[in-house]
């Protein structure tokens, strides 16, 4: 492969977050940069940028005659125009934005409130409930902002405060506007998802995203007339980044998903050229699509065929759209680019995808890196990598094993501050040389690619001494469609003094009736001798010490976090 960095496309310079609507504002100023709903199935309308750029300066100019410069201001809501606006409102000259997540339970929105100091709340009709258990409870929280119209004189309304914002702008108050941005200062504080331990607060400052931003779009292609649909909750640093930051840095549009129900429709009504998703609704397409192509014979030849003719021919993306038309008018027919990141991708399913005419490539990130760590991008790409280290970062395999693979750690200007308050965990994150230590494990291969093959904290070490790394194992098992979910470890059994690799297993109904050729529920002996073929098939890929040897049934989903991956315990 050639350099796999040669060609990295032209971006703009940006130092704060300031300059990323500033600067858009400057050079793209005729596009929307959102295109939002004012009801339920209502028609989209565009915001200008004008109208976006003067709605942050009117905000912060209010937050800022009302709380202290530095102030902490949490964000607990679903995506909404005034979450966009509430967020750049507080980190281009105010404070430090807290997005929570709309998610939460009660219990967790109080601990986090009270953990970040928050000075001011913004919330949505959605979160009333909640809002109205824990306020009067957080000591530090001093005016309580509601984005919708309210008559309870214990909150704000949005818009009120915008316009007083806007009247003591358009009277010369430069408070909000000239007010110093350090870039390198906490403005960032976002609570981790952990799946086991108590979640985490992240401390990110602006050099960080904006270095992030940078590098992302010069391995990307974005073009200025790309529309983005936004499906994916905007307190995830994931979204937030790449999904929201960098549209309104590249001067593309950002069209605001009703909900996961109205995926398909939304669809169809904005027709997007790009979507930001996590890996599960690319396969739950996929499927879609398979069903469709099975179920007619005819139809499974002629995409068979024309898939062969089309790599055969090097057609043009563009001319691959024609030729699989059906396919991309489920995506709205304008579609060009896919960019999953969360959690792997099945390799098969990208190259799909890539096949018929999409650009589909993946991406590695975490929180504490801004998230973006590695990306594959439009040029070069390998389906089964994460993808190349962004430049600018430095990315080593720690203590790498006899097989190269150690734990991924990663030193650059997108490396965190530290966890807040945590001073414990903040030394193991970091090490004394500026390297992150992410806790994922892999190798980077002769091109320079990341390729993950699991958690450091789940590895299960065999009695030779071994890794067993249950991500691979769980792969391979959910390629069967008879597996819903599955998670893999080790049981130590005393008698045998050994590690027993067990794979606890929640079947896919309906495919096992299917299967059966049954309308009732199966037995779960029934059940159990599917998955016993499953579970010998996999076996037959792995080496002998990574051997599924127990298997275990389970009736119900696993219990996730609010970012939908397996709580392991």
């Amino acid at each position: 492969m050639k350099d796999p960095y040669s060609g990295l496309y032209e971006v703009t310079e940006i130092h704060n977050l300031r300059d990323v609507i500033k600067k858009r504002l400057h050079e793209f100023p005729e596009n929307p940069v959102f295109l939002v709903k004012e009801k339920k199935g209502g028609e989209y309308i565009p915001i200008s940028t004008e109208k976006y750029d003067h709605d942050i300066d009117s905000l912060g100019t209010y937050f800022m005659n009302t709380v202290k410069k530095g102030a902490r201001i949490a964000i607990f809501s679903e995506t909404r125009y005034e979450w966009y606006v509430s967020y750049l409102a507080t980190t281009n000259g105010t404070g430090c934005v807290v997005p929570l997540d709309k998610e939460l339970p009660v219990d967790d929105v109080f601990n986090m409130l009270t953990r970040a100091e928050v000075d001011i709340v913004l919330f949505s009709k959605s979160k009333l409930d909640i809002i109205n258990q824990v306020y009067g409870k957080v000591d530090t929280v001093k005016y309580w902002i509601s984005m919708d119209p309210t008559t309870d004189d214990r909150f704000l309304y949005f818009h009120d405060c915008l316009k007083q914002g806007s009247d003591k702008l358009a009277a010369g108050d430069k408070i909000f506007t000239e007010a110093t941005i350090d870039p390198e200062e906490m403005t960032i504080l976002l609570f981790t998802s952990g799946t086991t331990a108590k979640s985490k607060a992240v401390m990110l400052c602006q050099k960080n995203i904006c270095k992030n931003l940078m590098s992302m779009f010069s391995m990307l292609y974005i073009d200025r007339s790309d529309v983005w649909l936004s499906v994916l909750p905007l307190h995830h640093t994931y979204e937030c980044t790449c999904g929201f930051l960098g549209q309104v840095y590249r001067g593309t549009t950002v069209a605001i998903c009703e909900g996961l129900r109205y995926i398909a429709q939304n669809i169809q009504e904005v027709k997007p050229t790009c979507i930001l998703m996590v890996p599960v609704m690319l396969e739950l397409f996929y499927k879609k699509i398979m069903k469709g192509v099975k179920a007619d014979p005819q139809k499974a030849k002629k995409l068979e065929k024309g898939i062969k003719i089309a790599n055969a021919l090097h057609l043009s993306n563009k001319m691959r759209r024609k030729l699989f038309k059906q396919i991309h008018d489920v995506f709205g027919g304008r579609m060009r680019l896919i960019i999953l990141g969360g959690a792997p991708v099945n390799p098969e399913i990208l190259t799909f995808f890539q096949n018929i005419g999409f650009k589909c490539v993946q991406g590695y990130g975490l929180t504490e890196c801004a998230p973006i760590l590695a990306l594959n991008r439009d040029k070069q790409f390998k389906n089964h990598a994460a993808g190349l280290p962004l430049p600018g970062c430095d990315v080593k395999i720690l203590n790498p094993d006899s097989d190269g693979i150690g734990e991924f750690i990663s030193k650059g200007d997108n490396n965190f501050l530290g966890y807040y308050n945590d001073p414990e965990n903040t030394a193991l994150a970091l090490d004394k040389d500026g390297y992150y230590h992410t806790g994922d494990l892999g190798y980077i291969d002769e091109d320079g690619f990341c390729i993950i093959t699991g958690r450091k904290k789940n590895v299960i070490i065999a009695k030779n001494g071994k890794n067993v790394f249950p991500e691979e194992i769980e792969f391979l098992l959910s390629q069967s469609p008879y597996v819903a979910e599955s998670v893999v470890s080790g049981v130590n059994d005393e008698v045998k003094d050994d590690i027993v690799v067990t794979a606890t297993i929640f079947p896919d109904i309906d495919e096992i009736k299917a299967k059966l050729g049954i309308e009732t529920d199966p037995t779960e002996e029934q059940i159990m001798n599917i998955l016993k073929d499953v579970v010998s098939a996999t076996n037959e890929k792995l080496e002998s010490y990574k051997k599924i040897k127990n298997t275990v049934l389970r009736m119900t989903e696993f219990e996730k976090n609010t970012s939908k991956k397996i709580k392991r315990y």
